[in-house]
């Protein structure tokens, strides 16, 4: 089993149900939070997992959180790739500070984490690493041009690190989750949020474990030959 799993994003929605499924498994999990000091600090007392503060949009801080990580935890053998933002609107009206805000959060982290967990995996020869993208990374969303473009970007960044890294016993892949039932999609008042259902073809939101369950499979032995792939988990909603 691949024992130690490091979540970025992991105080909140599906991030903690990730810290939540990992460490009921036995496994020891850390996991990073920027501003959800409250949210993290009982989430690891409930479970036991190790939370680190983490900018994931800086180097050096990804580095520190890895490193501390591993004092606490020991090598990473699995990493989830999970913190995010998003910011509405149209493209018209989005300053470019927050387009790169959402850019250096989701591509740019993603990234930052990979690199500072890959020299230990190769030495190891085996790892995984799992990248949350989004059906709006795969379809693309009006309204959401950054968020659409920064998780298009996970999933380029997804297959070709996949190709790189396999010779080393190294899986990569992404999912897209649809519509989760989490705070993120809190923002749509009630109309708006059953419109979405009735286009969603399983008729419900997704629940965040659901989507941990899935990150469980692909950080598992079982899931040994699956490789740069973008496993939906959308209820047929990206179909």
């Amino acid at each position: 089993m691949f024992d130690t799993v490091f979540i970025t994003g992991g105080s909140r929605g599906i991030g903690a149900a990730a810290v939540r499924e990992f460490t009921a498994q036995g496994r020891r999990v850390a996991f990073t939070y920027l501003n959800s000091e409250k949210e993290a600090e009982a989430l690891s007392r409930e479970t036991g997992a190790f939370a680190v503060r983490c900018d994931v949009r800086s180097y050096s801080s990804v580095e520190q959180a890895v490193k501390a990580a591993k004092e606490q935890i020991g090598t990473v053998e699995v990493l989830i790739n999970n913190a995010g933002i998003s910011k509405s609107g149209l493209l018209t009206d989005m300053t470019p500070a927050d387009w790169l805000l959402v850019q250096n959060t989701n591509t740019d982290g993603a990234f930052y984490a990979a690199k500072a967990v890959l020299p230990d995996m190769i030495s190891l020869r085996r790892g995984r690493i799992i990248n949350v993208s989004s059906v709006w990374g795969v379809v693309g969303a009006s309204c959401e041009a950054a968020y659409s473009a920064s998780k298009a970007a996970v999933i380029g960044l997804t297959r070709a690190m996949a190709k790189e890294y396999a010779a080393g016993g190294i899986t990569v892949n992404a999912i897209a989750p649809g519509v989760i039932n989490t705070d993120m999609n809190r923002v749509y008042a009630p109309a708006e949020m059953d419109e979405i259902i009735a286009s969603i073809p399983l008729g419900r939101m997704a629940e965040p474990q659901e989507v941990a369950q899935l990150m469980s499979f692909l950080a598992s032995e079982r899931a040994g030959y699956i490789t740069g792939q973008v496993i939906g988990i959308d209820g047929g909603f990206g179909q």
